[in-house]
């Protein structure tokens, strides 16, 4: 029998269950990135953008076709990281926009809703590329609205949607040379296919585990809660151990158990030899241990008062609600007392050495995260409410981070944002050295993309496995030196590969380089080598910091 329609119950079950898909298989999908290095990769980013919107689905209760369009959208975009969980955030915006004002959805809605996702995920990216996600969503969009042509059916609709993304997913080498060269297929599209294919799972009825999605107390309101719900129905929680003087059969075990049912609840009985291992709880543990010396001697026994600890508990949880939103009251008095300044700062920054250096340049608030942890954009959206100023810079540090920075820029409304596309963490530090506070916020934007316009940079950091990428090829374990757009040296020896970076960035004009050594890195051995540094350009200015970064050994920038 054909199945035409989905209605919200069965759309928000798929949803979570193409939420729980990827989160099961983002370790897989992070071994597909081209680069081999040890940080935020683009399956954690997808499984954290769309398990923030799946943590407000699961909140609902009863919703209609716009509530559940709004949780996904709203979740999806506030907790996008990286730019695939930002592209994916923005498939999902176009989505539900298109279906929320539907009660049920037939071939013909998914088809439209396929290709608005893809048209609105194709214009947030300022310079769209194939061969990544985006090229397996407008393959999805072109067979959805081909098979709506052909077939009313979902159940033959959905398996052939799904079948054409996976041989556009397998397509992706052929456009784009670099997945070619390491030998896989793109891990965004990747990303995308195990979304629907979990979704598809939950169409077809098979059974699935939504445990690993904890609903949003975000989500939805708070619901009213009557006395006796909040009433414990048995207030003493009961423990102890027989041990047993007789043989303590299959029927005296579920003799037992069938008493403890019907003085409690929560009952656990155990039987191991001459040992019965009980948990119950109850109105009256007299009657539980009554019972139970009937069959031996009791041990270890514990009895709580579950009443008396509820209570308690209660107290504690609201005398730290108390000092949070007392705590919170003077943060926002303080701010509020603070006079507005015309421009502020903000940057995503990781590592002691490097967080003061931001600090001690002006910038108002520090977002942790970067290589190891891509931000949310409701990070940003968080940071931006603790800035109090009108105009606000946002200094991302990291391409991965651009996309979400510029997301929050585009739902924040009572402050000037402008996001200063710096793509390392010199870039950044370059874009605020050159910061002047009495120009405007024009001036300073063109002055800041010009300034980061003249800084290479590079990082040196360790190989998570074998790869062959920049005809380069790559082992487990070796150290890798990586510029702006690519490998640029490979070896054994932290220090060798550093220096030979460093060689690959510096030219005849440049002034000066600049070190930063990482959390694993000495400050002897960082001196060690800042010397072989200084020694092999000696016409050329060297500035050394600590700056604590995890992963990678050190940051070089070069001006």
């Amino acid at each position: 029998m054909a199945t035409k329609s989905i209605n919200v119950e069965m759309l928000a079950k798929m949803f979570l269950a193409g939420a729980h898909n990827i989160e099961a298989k983002k370790e897989i999908i992070n071994e597909l990135n081209v680069f081999p290095v040890p940080d935020g990769d683009t399956g954690t980013n997808m499984s954290l953008t769309i398990m923030a919107a799946a943590k407000e689905v699961a909140a609902l209760n009863k919703p209609t076709m716009k509530d559940l369009a709004k949780a996904i959208s709203s979740g999806s975009l506030r907790g996008a990281r990286g730019n695939s969980g930002v592209i994916l955030s923005q498939l999902l915006r176009g989505f539900t926009k298109s279906i929320r004002e539907e009660s049920e959805i037939d071939v013909a809605g998914l088809a439209a809703a396929c290709s608005r996702a893809r048209d609105t995920a194709y214009k947030a990216v300022m310079k769209p590329k194939e061969g990544t996600i985006l090229t397996v969503a407008s393959g999805i969009a072109q067979k959805a609205v081909q098979m709506s042509q052909e077939t009313d059916d979902l159940e033959v609709f959905l398996p052939a949607v799904i079948e054409h993304a996976n041989e556009v997913l397998l397509k992706t080498p052929d456009m784009l040379p670099v997945l070619k060269e390491a030998g896989v297929v793109d891990s965004g599209g990747q990303g995308l296919l195990e979304v629907i294919r979990g979704a598809y799972d939950a169409f077809l009825g098979k059974e699935i585990d939504y445990s690993d999605i904890t609903p949003s107390t975000q989500a939805s309101a708070p619901r009213a809660v009557s006395a006796e719900e909040a009433d414990i129905k048995f207030g003493y929680c009961t423990e102890f151990i027989i041990l047993t003087e007789k043989e303590f059969t299959t029927k005296n075990e579920q003799d037992f158990k069938d008493y403890l049912s019907s003085i409690g609840d929560s009952i656990v009985c155990v039987a191991d030899e001459d040992v019965v291992k009980v948990h119950v709880h109850t109105n009256d543990p007299g009657l539980a241990i009554q019972k139970a010396l009937g069959f031996g001697q009791l041990s270890r026994m514990k009895i709580d008062n579950m009443r008396e600890e509820h209570q308690e508990k209660l107290i504690r949880d609201a005398q730290k609600l108390a000092k949070e939103q007392e705590d919170k009251g003077l943060k926002e008095e303080n701010k509020s007392t603070e006079p507005r300044k015309p421009m502020g700062f903000i940057a995503v920054s990781i590592g002691e050495g490097i967080n003061s250096i931001f600090k001690e340049l002006g910038a108002d608030y520090i977002i942790e995260g970067g290589q190891t942890m891509n931000p949310s954009t409701e990070d940003m959206l968080n940071a931006i409410d603790q800035v109090n100023a009108d105009a606000i810079f946002i200094l991302p540090n990291n391409k991965n981070i651009v996309l979400a920075a510029n997301q929050a820029k585009a739902l924040v409304e009572d402050k000037e944002i402008i996001v200063i596309p710096t793509k390392t963490v010199p870039q950044g530090i370059t874009a605020i050295i050159n910061f002047m506070a009495d120009a405007d916020v024009k001036t300073n934007e063109e002055a800041m993309l010009e300034e980061i316009g003249n800084v290479k940079t590079g990082q040196v950091t360790y190989a998570v496995r074998d790869t062959h990428i920049d005809d380069k090829e790559i082992h487990e374990g070796d150290i890798m030196g990586i510029g702006d757009h690519g490998i640029l040296a490979v070896g054994k020896d932290v220090d060798d590969t550093a220096l030979e970076l460093v060689g690959q960035l510096v030219d005849e004009d440049s002034e000066l380089i600049s070190i930063y050594y990482g959390e694993e890195v000495s400050e002897k051995d960082a001196e060690s080598f800042i010397a072989r540094v200084e020694e092999s350009y000696p016409d050329v200015d060297v500035d050394a910091h600590f700056g604590g970064q995890p992963i990678y050994y050190y940051v070089v920038a070069v001006e």
